[in-house]
């Protein structure tokens, strides 16, 4: 923070406020710098050592290939040379006699016949009688005081210094981490984010407002601290990122990272435990010393679940190697230890899991939701994601945030992703609404089976089915718009219908889910009326229309002869954390009571599908045949059917009968065509 005083004559001068003590001293980077360059030097300086001793050995090794070879020979061999007068000169060093012959010689030595004329001999004693015979011979001889070898003592050692040198490289290798081995099991792994890299900041980030805003304030925290301590306020130390997975938990870290100006750490809950004991709890420490080092910094925890369950839970008993790491944990956060300026962020999927001592005040200080996006939130996640996308004239943004309820960011992601190589692969200049809503079908419904034939009567049945799903949708009041209907085979099904809810609903009354009800069992009712018979195809309805009715029951109290009650008690595995059964805490009596009112919802729903199928079956007529015809309608299209309006012929080509490939999938029902609800 810098103010302008003004001097006497007029002119500004800079005037700095005392630092921050947030602010890191730029001394200690120098002192940060030097050391690694101190590092490097000596790495390199190592090196070169090792290869000059390693060219040394080499040399000495094959020093000898073409030189001149002196063979040790015995003694009775040199009387014999000596007699013969075959010595031409000589040198003696104490008692060892170095001769040449005057010829070249033979001798078998480890049976090999070996030629030379220069020979080595060790003389048992050198004196004035050996004189005269070497004169007697015509020897030329002469006397040399032995030198002493330092560099053969040196060449002696060589192998050894260079197997210590060789060994002392590897220790500090492994001893930095560099060699991943055993002195860096207990280091940290936590990567710290490199500047030079594209960041991601809170421009990329739609749909989570106030989680960007919680996440802002903390920015603000390690960049002005003073302006909240003056009130005497403290700076949150850590921060929790709860929600679904897909919801742009990692992305709101890359974001706090990208527009922090701070160092910032991440590393994922699942390095901190290996198989040897201990090192949990020592990695824990390192990273926790490495952001002291680097204070004020960020430190990101991804999927902390792995490493922050429940202690004392499951079958590991109260000895564990995770729960060690998670005390270790707890105490960094919050301890004797004061880490001033290093904040902690961790995103998590599963809260419900997580040790409450981990929760608390004073360790997460807050705790920010992220979950799935609002139409607004949609609208701008496909804003955000189709910026560097060619976009068509007729693409609506607003129409595809609203005919994906219960996407996740990465749906979208995806679905725009989709849109872009469906468009790509036909060659467009530009993707077109077409592209997005066949992309969206693809991800919520699955891949179009272009090479499954079904028969005339299987297609039949199928359009009914699925007109008799737009034709109650269409027939009763309250209930969510078509969007479109399809008996084009995706997935495991063989037709799907979807709608375009025109409010986001966070709350569902009962005439709702009645009205849901209906919807879901309009396609068996039609099957009945028209085909006089059911399908599996029905099946995914009644599975659906089956749980809802229970939950209204069971859960929300909507029955009028059992009232506002709650029956079954959930439980929970040990470890995984999911719902794993649901425990009867009520009667026999009250279990048939519950099973009659399901029942009956169910009955209800049906019977008024029937009626009102019934009482317009000319337009569930009309409605399969168009798309017996065309395979595929729109909303717009499905009121013009109904309103008895003739339609423009189909562009798509009909699927023909054939035998050799028939539908072994329709057990499984139909794919999801409404949002389900919790």
């Amino acid at each position: 923070m810098v103010e302008l005083k003004q001097n006497k004559d007029g002119r500004k001068n800079k005037r700095s406020t005392p630092p921050s003590p947030f602010r890191k001293d730029p001394s200690k980077d120098n002192k940060k710098n030097g050391n690694s360059q101190w590092k490097r030097t000596t790495r390199s300086l190592t090196i070169w050592i090792l290869i000059i001793l390693g060219s040394i050995l080499f040399a000495q090794a094959f020093s000898n290939l073409g030189g001149k070879k002196e063979p040790t020979i015995s003694y009775s061999q040199y009387r014999k040379f000596l007699e013969d007068g075959a010595i031409e000169k000589a040198v003696i060093e104490e008692k060892e006699f170095h001769g040449l012959l005057k010829y070249e010689g033979a001798v078998q030595i480890d049976n090999k016949v070996i030629k030379f004329r220069r020979f080595k001999v060790i003389l048992p004693f050198v004196e004035d009688k050996m004189l005269m015979e070497w004169d007697k011979y015509g020897v030329q001889y002469d006397f040399r005081e032995r030198s002493l070898d330092w560099f053969g003592h040196l060449l002696s050692f060589l192998p050894w210094i260079l197997i210590a040198l060789i060994w002392l490289f590897i220790f500090r290798r492994m001893q930095a981490g560099g060699a991943k081995g055993i002195f860096s099991f207990g280091k940290s792994r936590a990567k710290m984010l490199v500047e030079n890299k594209p960041r991601v900041t809170f421009d990329d980030v739609a749909g989570a407002d106030e989680a960007k805003q919680e996440l802002k304030e903390i920015i603000e925290f390690l960049k002005e601290p003073e302006k909240f301590q003056r009130l005497g306020g403290r700076i949150p130390k850590g921060a929790l990122l709860l929600g679904p997975p897909g919801t742009g938990k990692t992305l709101l870290a890359k974001a706090v990272a990208g527009e922090a100006g701070v160092p910032f750490f991440s590393i994922s809950g699942a390095d901190f435990v290996e198989m040897f004991v201990g090192v949990g709890a020592s990695r824990v420490r390192d990273l926790f010393e490495q952001g002291k080092r680097n204070a004020p910094c960020i430190i990101f925890i991804d999927e902390i679940d792995a490493v922050g369950r429940h202690r004392g839970a499951g079958l590991g008993g109260g000895h564990d190697e995770r729960e060690q790491t998670l005390n270790q944990l707890l105490v960094e956060m919050d301890g004797f230890d004061f880490n001033e300026g290093v904040i902690l962020l961790a995103a998590t999927n599963r809260p419900d899991v997580l040790d409450s001592a981990l929760l608390r005040p004073g360790r997460f200080d807050r705790q920010i939701v992220v979950d799935r996006p609002d139409v607004r939130g949609r609208e701008g996640i496909i804003k955000v994601h189709t910026r560097k996308i060619p976009l068509a004239n007729d693409v609506d943004i607003s129409v595809l945030a609203k005919g994906t309820p219960g996407f996740s960011g990465a749906d979208l992601a995806n679905m725009v992703n989709e849109a872009a190589l469906l468009a790509a692969r036909k060659n467009k200049k530009k993707v077109s609404m077409e592209d997005f809503e066949e992309a969206k079908d693809k991800i919520m419904m699955g891949v179009e089976r272009k090479s499954l034939l079904i028969s005339d009567q299987e297609r039949r049945n199928t359009a009914y089915h699925e007109s008799g799903h737009v034709l109650v949708a269409k027939l009763l009041p309250g209930a969510d718009p078509v969007h479109k209907v399809t008996i084009i085979p995706r997935g495991r099904a063989l037709g799907a219908t979807s709608y375009l809810p025109i409010d986001e609903r966070h709350n569902h009354s009962r005439t709702y889910l009645e009205t849901l009800l209906t919807q879901l069992l309009g396609g068996r009712a039609a099957e009945k009326l028209v085909l006089n018979e059911f399908t599996t195809g029905a099946g995914n309805d009644i599975e659906r229309a089956t749980e809802l009715a229970r939950k209204m029951v069971c859960e929300w109290g909507m029955s009028e002869k059992l009232g506002p009650l709650t029956f079954g008690k959930k439980d929970e595995e040990i470890f995984l954390g999911r719902e794993f059964a649901r425990h009867k805490d009520y009667s026999e009596k009250t279990a048939e009571l519950i099973d009659e009112e399901i029942t009956k919802i169910v009955q209800e729903a049906s019977a008024r599908a029937e009626r009102l199928l019934s009482e317009n079956i000319d337009k569930l007529h009309r409605l399969a045949e168009a798309l017996l015809e065309r395979e595929i309608l729109d909303g717009e299209e499905i009121d013009k059917v109904l309103q008895g309006e003739t339609l423009a012929p189909s562009r798509l080509k009909k699927r023909t009968r054939s035998t050799e490939s028939r539908s072994h999938n329709q057990n499984s029902g139909k794919a999801k065509k409404m949002k389900s609800l919790n």
